[in-house]
């Protein structure tokens, strides 16, 4: 039995891991479905290239050719890689060794490990200089205001756990004393095995072990990290770029609630908020625009759960260049925060919201922020994995606009010239053409 220990404790933190996993994605999703319902699902065979283009291939990545190069790698290295727990998990479960290597024999095992390796150091020089980028050249994107504090801890805290994870499982191949007799595949750990060369076997045995259960349980931590890191991405990539919107950049929706309240100008006989005829309760109008994350829809909600915080947007926004407070990166992290304030405050209250006096609204974003957006699109062209803190912005413009008429002062100017003279001038209709006698 005492042999068995093993193996028992493995498959217990093994479950631990993937069932805390489970539990925070079911979290995960019921938070994004507290946005309203919209429709995806149309031309399907765009959406499916997309996935593939984008979020698969990092198409938009290596507009950066440097930054997108190197994320290619770590991308590439953090899927292949990975592919190597499958067989820990059988070793740990069942108390085998390398079960891979006798039933693909040295050829294709050491193929594979060998690519392994190559990648895991090449994933190590990416990410040091990912971590050079960030905290010594100190890109100005990674040092803005929304990027102090545990956003700027987090994208360190990933870093780390690349290399420490890297280095752990070339740790454990170079002191693995029968992989490094086979000769199969220690393209790299070969290299590193000298270091270890005036151990006992017994002492190389207990320093692999230990590399292959830090290996292990490190990537269960890691797993279980991107919930509460903008990583997450790393997941939700997919799923957003298939969502993502396929209208022409710049065409804005038509709002249920504005088009039901036409059609009652149009055909008071036909309210669509009027006691239903079985005496059931009368609808509550819904609200024009949006005022908390509640109001958004639930692509809008997965779009800040994606947001991978690289600031790309931030960067090429013509008001935040120009001086400007709006920054979209924090639209997509404060609705994200709002987010989960209120799934928080659902989970506290017996899976019901209880009001809190905060909304999205004034409470995370401001109204300054939102009026000097020039709707020019240029975060949505930017993003790498097709989010739209656009969308955000107007719903929330259009809550100011139609629920509490606080548009400023220019704009209130201009759309009463445009409903008196059907211009945004402030000049009669009969006066338009003057110009053609000066």
């Amino acid at each position: 039995m005492e042999k068995y220990v093993p193996n028992i404790f493995f498959a217990f933190i093994l479950i631990a891991g993937i069932g805390y996993f489970v539990m925070n994605v079911r979290k995960l999703i019921r938070n994004i479905k507290l946005g309203k319902d919209i429709d995806r699902t149309d031309r399907k065979p765009e959406r499916w290239k997309n996935m593939a283009k984008i979020a698969l291939g990092q198409y938009k990545m290596v507009r950066r050719p440097l930054s997108g190069i190197l994320h290619i790698v770590v991308y590439l290295g953090f899927i292949l890689i990975n592919i190597e727990v499958l067989e820990i998990v059988i070793d740990g479960l069942f108390g085998t060794h390398r079960v891979f290597q006798p039933l693909l024999g040295n050829g294709i095992y050491g193929f594979l490990i060998g690519t392994f390796e190559v990648l895991s150091v090449l994933v190590l020089v990416a990410v040091i200089v990912f971590w050079f980028r960030r905290n010594i050249e100190r890109i100005k994107r990674f040092w803005s205001a929304e990027m102090q504090g545990w956003p700027k801890n987090d994208g360190n805290i990933i870093l780390y756990f690349e290399i420490v994870l890297m280095s752990l499982f070339l740790v454990m191949n170079a002191t693995d004393i029968p992989f490094q007799e086979a000769g199969a595949g220690n393209i790299i750990s070969q290299f590193i095995a000298p270091w270890f060369h005036d151990f006992s076997h017994e002492t190389l045995h207990t320093i692999e072990k230990t590399a292959w259960w830090l290996h292990i349980v490190g990537i269960l931590i890691f797993l279980n990290y991107l919930y509460y890191s903008k990583h997450l991405h790393i997941l939700l990539a997919f799923p957003n770029t298939f969502f993502a919107n396929l209208k022409p950049k710049g065409e804005f929706t038509n709002l249920e609630s504005v088009t039901n309240e036409v059609k009652m100008m149009m055909d008071p006989s036909a309210d669509p908020y009027a006691m239903p005829e079985d005496g059931t309760e009368e609808e509550v109008p819904e609200k024009f625009g949006a005022s908390d994350v509640a109001d958004l829809n639930w692509v809008q909600l997965m779009n800040a759960y994606t947001c991978t915080e690289c600031g790309r947007c931030t960067s090429s926004c013509p008001a935040n260049l120009t001086g400007k407070k709006l920054s979209p990166r924090k639209i997509m992290m404060d609705t994200r925060d709002r987010l989960e304030e209120v799934g928080k405050n659902i989970d506290a209250n017996n899976g019901e919201f209880k009001p809190d006096g905060k909304q999205l609204l004034d409470d995370y974003i401001t109204r300054e922020e939102l009026w000097a957006c020039t709707s020019c699109n240029a975060c949505v062209q930017e993003c790498p994995v097709n989010i739209d803190p656009l969308s955000i912005i107007m719903d929330m413009r259009r809550y100011l606009v139609m629920e509490e008429s606080a548009a400023p002062q220019e704009l209130n100017m201009m759309m009463t010239n445009i409903e008196n003279n059907g211009a945004p001038w402030q000049y009669s209709q009969m006066d338009r053409l003057n110009w053609k006698d000066e």
